[in-house]
């Protein structure tokens, strides 16, 4: 009969348990973008658990999926300081003295990249206590054991690979689409939560696609790859927004302070830029993953 789904599913959990644990001493010891990769891992995961739950029994994976959520947001307050530190460092960096005043420069510094970083220190503090608590130890203990021992359904896992892992994907895959079909009528207030949810779907399709390509071999890792252009695109649409949005924050901030603005709205303005030229490659990323066979 061939590879099981319980056994594909194994091997995959295996692979992803593994990227958690090994981003672990990383984050305890501050490496160069270790919080990132931890995060990955855990969203990998528990968006892998959510795409193949029904080969699971459904009170350890909910509970799984908790655990690995709140694993995710812990870390995700470190990583979204973290990004936005380096994102506005970018943007100052192409500033230039003919353009702007120093006292300029290092006033929206010290509001922008300073400020982000301390928040990264502080959030990095409470991702060790997470790490050391109780709570993050049972999960561990847990994650050990999964990865080589899940909680199948024996029924279920019993299915060829190829078959369950196909209709795995093209649900993954079909959910896409339907928020594709539905993004160009959808009302200018609401357009933006409807990309960031497509780019969720596709970030969910590119995984279930990765932890399938064992099964389903060569097709499902280019769809897999379709998928993930449109989640970097949508992404970094995601990422411009977010930066203007802060931007402004910042510079209403250094106004109630009597500080110049002009610099800050500058910030802004490229970074509204950097959205409206992200969302131009968007339809191509889509016509790309809805060209694709299923």
């Amino acid at each position: 009969m061939g590879v099981t789904a319980g056994r594909a599913l194994v091997a995959a959990l295996s692979d992803d348990v593994d990227r958690l644990l090994a981003a672990e001493p990383e984050v305890r010891s501050d490496a160069y973008d270790s919080v990132h990769q931890m995060r990955v891992a855990t969203r990998r995961l528990r968006s892998v658990l959510r795409s193949y739950r029904t080969l699971l029994r459904k009170d350890p994976v909910a509970a799984m999926g908790t655990e690995l959520k709140w694993l995710a947001d812990v870390l995700g307050v470190a990583r979204d300081a973290e990004v936005r530190a380096d994102r506005f460092a970018a943007l100052l960096a192409k500033q230039t003295l003919d353009e702007v005043s120093a006292e300029e420069l290092t006033a929206a510094t010290a509001r922008l990249v300073t400020a982000e970083r301390a928040r990264y220190a502080g959030a990095h503090a409470d991702v060790l206590t997470a790490l050391d608590s109780d709570r993050y130890g049972a999960l561990r203990r847990r994650l050990v054991r999964w990865r080589t021992d899940p909680p199948l359904r024996a029924a279920r896992a019993a299915v060829p690979a190829r078959e369950f892992f196909g209709v795995v994907t093209r649900r993954d895959h079909e959910r896409v689409e339907a928020l594709v079909r539905a993004e160009p009528s959808a009302p200018p207030a609401e357009r933006i939560e409807l990309l960031h949810d497509i780019r969720k779907s596709a970030k969910r399709l590119r995984y279930s696609c990765e932890a399938a390509e064992s099964a389903l071999g060569s097709a499902a890792g280019e769809l897999g790859s379709r998928a993930k252009r449109l989640q970097t695109v949508l992404g970094d649409h995601r990422d411009a927004i977010e930066s203007e949005q802060a931007i402004l924050e910042r510079a209403a901030e250094a106004a109630d302070a009597g500080e110049p603005t002009a610099l800050l709205h500058r910030l802004a303005a490229a970074e509204h830029s950097a959205a409206d030229r992200e969302l131009q490659r968007y339809p191509a990323a889509a016509e790309a993953l809805s060209s694709g066979d299923h």
